[in-house]
């Protein structure tokens, strides 16, 4: 028989062992720090943990002009979340500089007192995506997960991942989380000219080939589809006009910024948000 002395020392030589174990493995991340608004999923040591954001970006919605449309379907799809009512994982597409990502941030800004969080994830991040979804599950707050740029290429964990978590993993969706996600392609991955050879055609329909169809299995599980466009000139000289007035601009400044305006764009190739937001940083700071 094994006498308690050799019981105790046994005990002793395990805990020894467990200490010197937990010494090796690399700590927890600190808890969440739940009276902030916005989050970052950081990694420490292997183990993710939610980092919060000390100065969130803060857009209005009313400083984001010539998306009216735009604004309407995530602002309704939006409220509807945030008041316990059915809502939609959104994907939001089109030209680059348009203002998917400050919609998404705008969002925050209107919504934040009555329970809106944002929590920023990375690609690479994204398998993680269930253990954040366990660590909100029993809270009273509304997450919106924000995947900013979002592209993959074939075979990437990430691309997997999400497929499962917008629709697909034997566990209900998450009450009080959605996934906004922004990218420059409708389809999330590129697309090749050749894939088009794998299109038949029977009877008279056309039948797109396993590579489109498996392309488009993932956007498609988004409930909303909201598509960004590039802007006219005057479309972009309104929302130079708007962030002027918003960096204390007077109306005879706005008026005269407007050549400088253009061939500031002019110079950049592009007419979009964020180069006229650029340029009327550049034009207030100068004035």
């Amino acid at each position: 028989m094994v006498s308690a002395a050799e019981i105790g020392e046994l005990f002793a030589r395990l805990e020894r062992i467990l200490d010197r174990v937990e010494g090796v493995l690399p700590p927890q991340g600190p808890p969440p720090d739940w009276s902030a608004t916005a989050f970052r999923w950081r990694k420490r040591g292997g183990r993710g943990y939610l980092q919060a954001v000390a100065h969130p970006h803060s857009i209005r919605l009313d400083d984001l002009v010539a998306v009216d449309e735009q604004k309407r379907a995530i602002d309704a799809n939006t409220r509807q979340f945030v008041a316990g009512l059915p809502a939609n994982n959104v994907l939001l597409t089109g030209s680059r500089g348009t203002g998917k990502s400050s919609l998404i941030k705008a969002m925050l800004v209107k919504y934040a007192a009555k329970g809106l969080r944002l929590i920023e994830v990375d690609k690479a991040d994204l398998v993680e995506l269930p253990d954040i979804a366990d660590i909100v599950a029993a809270r009273r707050e509304r997450f919106i997960v924000y995947c900013d740029d979002l592209t993959f290429d074939a075979g990437e964990p990430g691309y997997k991942a999400l497929k499962v978590m917008l629709d697909g993993t034997i566990a209900a969706p998450s009450a009080n989380m959605l996934i906004y996600a922004t990218s420059n392609r409708r389809h999330l991955m590129p697309e090749y000219f050749s894939e088009n050879l794998e299109t038949t055609h029977i009877g008279g329909e056309v039948h797109p080939g396993e590579s489109i169809e498996e392309k488009i299995s993932l956007s498609e599980r988004f409930g909303l589809w909201v598509s960004f466009y590039p802007f006219s000139q005057n479309e972009y000289l309104s929302i130079v006009a708007q962030w002027l007035s918003h960096f204390g601009a007077g109306s005879q400044a706005i008026e005269a910024a407007r050549p400088e305006a253009l061939v500031w764009a002019l110079e950049r190739g592009s007419r979009s948000g964020r180069v006229a937001y650029q340029f009327a940083r550049d034009y207030a700071g100068r004035a």
